[in-house]
């Protein structure tokens, strides 16, 4: 329990709290001066006349200093309703008089302070906290409102300030029913001179600059009742060591505030081998194939999850989910036992596909929801309806309480081609706008995708996204391991990773396109430029599902599809899943297929800063990947075009090194990828190389010479003999 806070009047006489890392400084100076800080950071406040106002943000790690231009501490926008024109009203911090504030203490020696602020005209009390821990680059800061009266909170901005050199990264807004789904929630913003991150640690915040103000805020829309409070999400202010690398300093931040610490995630996935057509017999071959091939006879650890895709779910004629939703066919046991036992007879455990909004193989089942008075919408369930969510919830954690490990959420808000919004939620108490709305109006027409229905389908996306965390929350407690990605219908933002593994790309076929694999590479990696590249996403790379790397035939050389191979493994996503169809791979497709695996575990540990370099792939720029530690890294390089092309890059810090880094010994797992090359380099060098017609290499940078004789064997590898197969699983099962 933290300690009991301390009022301090605004006229008390001066004094001051030990300034040591973490610690909140208090002093006077001729008016009030509130500073909160560590050895980061400081953040100094001032009261004039009852106002309180941000005066600096000292970033102590780059030396420099933002001094706001203008603007407040915050700003609420507050209505008699969403569904009541006329009735809104935006308050900021300029509006409300600064009664005092408190100072209180934090676990881990964190600490902070609540600022009394209060609105006598439109009785309004709002304590604002702003927190700090001692070996943290950033602070936190949340408002507790309070109303005299029942009013709607419409926006809640935690963040309402300018500074010179505000900086908005990603700016596309699209939030449309057909067509292009960038609904630009949850992007952070920027300072580029004076090297801070700002925004708000919840999903389906919208963060923007406009005339150089900084609004860190969201639309929430519902009600509170007269002297209930509510909390806002927190708000965060980090700095970079430089302002040249503030996405590297958001991105630590995001990898501190993870739900889970990044892991390699390796398994399989059904959906290539069998789509809808799986069931318990034809799963629990492919787990015993895949276990033999790759652990027992080449070696590589057993996969973490297998998975059964869509396909296990009963959506007969005569199914009924209004009792328990998720209802298992009888292709499988109605508990999986039999595909629980396979899974860990193999040192592995059982994952599942599923779609929140009853999407793809469980879209039969809207209709029967909604005619047994569930909250369905046009196509899909809606994600913010009580009734239906609370069952999804119950099943969903009994499902991971029985064993299930891993979860694939598709389908979420809508599909890669349509979407759904919620315009009639006054019925459970979410906003509504039925003024704004024509007669007759369908929760997926193309009509709003009209700007001007953004604020009604935002208010139904944070609904939404409320839901499913509370969802994710309750699987976490029932398994703090549990793995969960989020697929189609989802949107990029950071902060989701507060609450699941990793998340799909968002608006990009399963299938990578392609005559050849090259082509393959193009299309999925021209995704990657335009979503890291073009419209400058800030979403790691390493917590991405890309739906690759394939194998649905055999018959390719073991060259080609080594090198489509760790083109795949070299993007630097944690999240690993193998879509083979099983019974088409030969013994080399194995072998390959294992070399490959064994390459990402060695590569796996700089993964948190992996990225993209080079030029379009679809353009036939060369182009490639990259990711480095102070022990290691790797490069990769793809030159998708048929003509010879030079390529240099430089071993510096924009290209992800740890300054001073090194030296590294070079070497590559793949035959010709160092030649003309030297032997050792160290940061600051420079690297020129010549590559062939869609050539692709690979190098490896390691503090320690690398031997990769163990990955050569199985490149040449013949096949075990039973003695060596019989060998290898009694020292597996004696481990």
């Amino acid at each position: 329990m933290r300690n009991k806070p301390l009022l301090i009047p605004i006229m008390l006489s001066a004094f001051c709290y030990t300034a040591n890392a973490g610690s909140v400084e208090i002093s006077e100076t001729g008016g009030d001066e509130i500073t909160i800080q560590n050895k980061y950071l400081a953040r100094n406040f001032k009261i004039e006349k009852g106002i309180l106002k941000t005066v600096s943000i000292e970033n102590k790690r780059a030396g420099t200093k933002a001094i706001p231009l203008s603007g407040c501490e915050f700003s609420l926008k507050i209505s008699e309703g969403t569904e009541k024109n006329g009735t809104d009203l935006t308050l900021t911090s300029d509006d409300f008089t600064c009664e005092g504030f408190e100072k209180y203490n934090l676990s881990a020696d964190g600490q902070g302070v609540a600022f009394k602020l209060q609105n006598k005209e439109n009785g309004l009390k709002v304590s604002m906290h702003v927190e700090i821990k001692p070996n943290e680059f950033y602070l936190r800061k949340y408002l507790k409102i309070t109303s005299d009266k029942t009013v709607a909170l419409e926006r809640i901005d935690i963040e309402n300030i300018a500074f010179e050199d505000a900086f908005q990264p990603y700016k596309l807004k699209c939030i449309y029913t057909k067509g292009k789904w960038s609904p630009g929630l949850g992007q952070p913003l920027y300072t580029k001179k004076s090297g801070t991150f700002w925004g708000v640690e919840f999903p389906a915040s919208y963060n923007f600059v406009k005339d150089k103000t900084l609004n860190c805020g969201y639309l929430w829309g519902r009600k509170i009742k007269p002297g209930e409070t509510y909390t806002s999400y927190k708000g965060v202010v980090g700095v970079s060591d430089d302002p040249e690398f503030n996405q590297d300093a958001f991105f630590e931040y995001i990898n501190n505030i993870r739900i889970r610490p990044l892991k390699l995630q390796m398994q399989y996935n059904s959906w290539f081998d069998f789509g809808r057509r799986v069931d318990k017999k034809k799963f629990t071959d492919t787990v015993k194939t895949l276990h033999k091939k790759l652990v027992v006879e080449r070696g590589c650890k057993p996969l973490k999850a297998y998975v059964i895709d869509d396909g296990w779910q009963d959506c007969g004629k005569t199914a009924d989910w209004s009792d328990k939703t998720w209802k298992t066919n009888t292709k499988f046991d109605q508990e999986f036992a039999t595909s629980f036992k396979v899974t860990k007879d193999a040192d592995s455990t059982l994952g599942l596909w599923m779609s929140p909004g009853c999407n793809f193989g469980a879209k039969s089942m809207v209709p029967r929801y909604r005619e047994k008075g569930f909250e369905a919408m046009e196509n899909y369930m809606s994600l913010a309806g009580p009734q239906y969510m609370g069952q999804l919830e119950e099943r969903m954690v009994n499902l991971t309480k029985m064993g299930v490990t891993y979860f694939k959420l598709d389908g979420l808000f809508g599909h890669l081609d349509t979407r759904d919004f919620e315009l009639n939620g006054e019925k459970y108490g979410l906003p509504s706008m039925p003024q704004l709305l024509p007669d007759g109006i369908k929760s997926d027409d193309k009509a709003l995708n009209d700007s001007k229905y953004d604020e009604l389908k935002t208010y139904y996306l944070v609904a939404g996204t409320e839901r499913l965390i509370k969802i994710f929350t309750e699987m976490s407690k029932a398994n703090p391991d549990v793995y969960i990605v989020i697929s189609n219908g989802a949107y990029l933002s950071p902060w989701w990773l507060m609450h699941i593994d990793s998340s799909w790309m968002i608006m990009a076929g399963d299938a990578a396109g392609g005559a050849d694999r090259t082509g393959e590479l193009k299309y999925r990696d021209g995704v990657y430029y335009e979503v890291w590249e073009e419209e400058n996403t800030q979403f790691p790379m390493n917590a991405i599902f890309n739906h690759e790397p394939k194998k649905v035939k055999s018959g390719e050389s073991k060259e080609v599809f080594r090198k489509y191979l760790y083109m795949n493994m070299s993007r630097g996503t944690g999240f690993i899943e193998l879509y083979l169809k099983t019974p088409k791979l030969q013994e080399y497709d194995w072998d390959v297929l294992a070399e490959s695996l064994q390459w990402a575990y060695h590569i796996f540990p700089t993964f948190t800063t992996s990225r993209m370099h080079g030029g379009d792939p679809r353009e036939n720029e060369t182009y490639g990947y990259t990711s480095w530690n102070t022990d290691q890294g790797y490069i990769s390089f793809h030159n998708p075009s048929d003509k010879k092309r030079k390529y240099t890059v430089k071993l510096d810090r924009k290209f992800g090194l740890v300054p001073k880094s090194g030296p590294f010994f070079l070497s590559s797992p793949i035959d010709g990828s160092v030649r003309d090359l030297k032997n050792q380099y160290t940061f600051g060098d420079t690297i020129n190389l010549e590559l062939e017609p869609k050539e692709i290499r690979i190098l490896n940078f390691d503090k320690t010479e690398q031997d990769w004789s163990y990955l050569k064997k199985l490149q040449n590898r013949t096949p075990y003999t039973p003695v060596e197969i019989e060998s290898k699983t009694k020292k597996r099962k004696k481990k």
